[in-house]
C-alpha cells in the first residue's frame, strides 16, 4: 500500500464512529508506515476489511455537519378572516 491509499482510506475511516481498539490499530498502522514506509500483509487485510465494513454503515452525523438536515416546521393553513357584511 503506498502513502496515498493509506492516506484515502484514513480519511474515509475518520467520518465513521470508530471503537478504541480500531482508533489504537489506526494508530498504530500511521506510526509504522511513517517508520518504515510499509506495513505489514496482516495490517493491510485488517485495514482494508476495517474500511469495507465500516462503509457499509452510515456516516457519523456528529462529524458531519452538512449531512445534518434541519426540518422546516409544518406548513399550516392561514386564518380566514370573518367578513363583516353591513
Amino acid at each position: 500500500m503506498n502513502k496515498a491509499r493509506l492516506e484515502w482510506v484514513m480519511s474515509g475511516l475518520i467520518q465513521y464512529k470508530l471503537t478504541t481498539a480500531e482508533d489504537h490499530f489506526l494508530k498504530t498502522v500511521c506510526a509504522d508506515f511513517d517508520k518504515n514506509q510499509a506495513m505489514t500483509a496482516h495490517q493491510e487485510e485488517r485495514l482494508e476489511s476495517l474500511y469495507k465494513e465500516k462503509s457499509r454503515l452510515i456516516p457519523n452525523k456528529k462529524t458531519d455537519p452538512f449531512s445534518l438536515k434541519e426540518s422546516s416546521p409544518p406548513k399550516t393553513r392561514p386564518r380566514m378572516s370573518k367578513i363583516k357584511v353591513f
